[in-house]
């Protein structure tokens, strides 16, 4: 490990246009991480670009440094850095054709190695965890609006410090960067509290066809949904918090139709020993025990059905 951190650092100091990437559909941990590592390079003389192929969420445009992500890389680079990020399909076109990244850096279960350097850290609950944990070592400041968005990642990840990885280490992490200045009060509203009119809308939408069988509860939300809400993400707009929290589920399932033959699928397991990125591989995806995802082809009717057959089927052998 120590020879990969001296590796990662020697490239960092040698690189000088550097390009970070994220995954498609971005969250907090994603757009957090890919601010607080770009922020830091800039820090440090070097030229940065962060991009995200769909572009950032209205949900974090208040994070410093948001005005900077752009939804395409312009130039050439001698440094690509992706970051929460599990495979190269999931940075969608934002990554350069026959380009593998030099650097990943990662904390999902189900990561493929698929950069030159791998830092892929499972047992971190958030890829900022392992940037709050490593930049000092890589020659790389954390000033105030760095630890602004680590601290994102750290909270959106953990869901506000409930998730079972919630790690003494984390903690500390947070209380150190509160303690550069952070007002985590507001971080905390703008990132797991406030909603938008639109996407209040919408989640009424996924709500009004809530359903539970077999501990599952689930709910979908269609193109038709986006429209008349007005919400203008690809995303379930955090619906699926809402839906974890049913009494009496094993695990909650939100579909969220991305097109007439793609449909994002999330699933979250609510009990401890039910590992759903296993489930999710089966589709293509990955992420966590507790929470994963994938997309899957096929209309939303029979992607659905596949997945709650499948689904039912991984709750029988538990």
């Amino acid at each position: 490990m120590t020879d990969l951190h001296t590796a990662i650092r020697q490239k960092l100091q040698a690189a000088q246009r550097i390009l970070i990437l994220s995954h498609v559909r971005p969250d907090g941990d994603a757009i957090g991480s890919m601010l607080a590592l770009g922020l830091a390079l800039q820090d440090a003389g070097k030229q940065v670009q962060m991009v995200l192929s769909d572009g950032l969420p209205a949900t974090f445009k208040h994070l410093p440094g948001a005005e900077q992500i752009r939804a395409q890389a312009e130039g050439e680079f001698d440094l690509i850095i992706t970051v929460d990020c599990s495979d190269a399909a999931r940075a969608g076109p934002a990554l350069p054709p026959n380009r593998r990244p030099d650097i990943v850096i990662d904390h999902h279960l189900t990561t493929e190695a698929f950069g030159e350097l791998n830092l892929v850290d499972p047992a971190a609950a958030a890829t900022a965890s392992v940037l709050t944990r490593h930049l000092p070592a890589w020659g790389l400041t954390i000033t105030a609006p760095i630890a602004a968005n680590l601290l994102t990642g750290l909270v959106t990840d953990t869901l506000g410090f409930r998730t079972s990885n919630t790690t003494p280490e984390v903690l500390r992490q947070a209380a150190d960067l509160l303690e550069l200045g952070v007002d985590m009060s507001t971080l905390y509203f703008r990132s797991l509290v406030r909603r938008t009119f639109a996407a209040a809308r919408y989640w009424g939408a996924g709500l009004s066809r809530l359903q539970r069988s077999d501990g599952i509860v689930y709910t979908s939300l269609t193109l038709a949904d986006r429209q008349a809400s007005g919400y203008s993400g690809r995303d379930d707009a955090d619906l699926i918090s809402v839906v974890s929290s049913i009494d009496e589920s094993e695990i909650a399932i939100i579909f969220v139709e991305q097109d007439s033959e793609r449909v994002k699928v999330s699933w979250r397991g609510l009990k401890p020993h039910l590992d759903v990125a296993q489930i999710a591989k089966q589709f293509g995806g990955g992420g966590h025990r507790a929470a994963a995802g994938a997309e899957v082809r096929g209309s939303l009717p029979e992607v659905q059905e596949r997945v709650l057959r499948l689904t039912r089927r991984a709750l029988n052998h538990e």
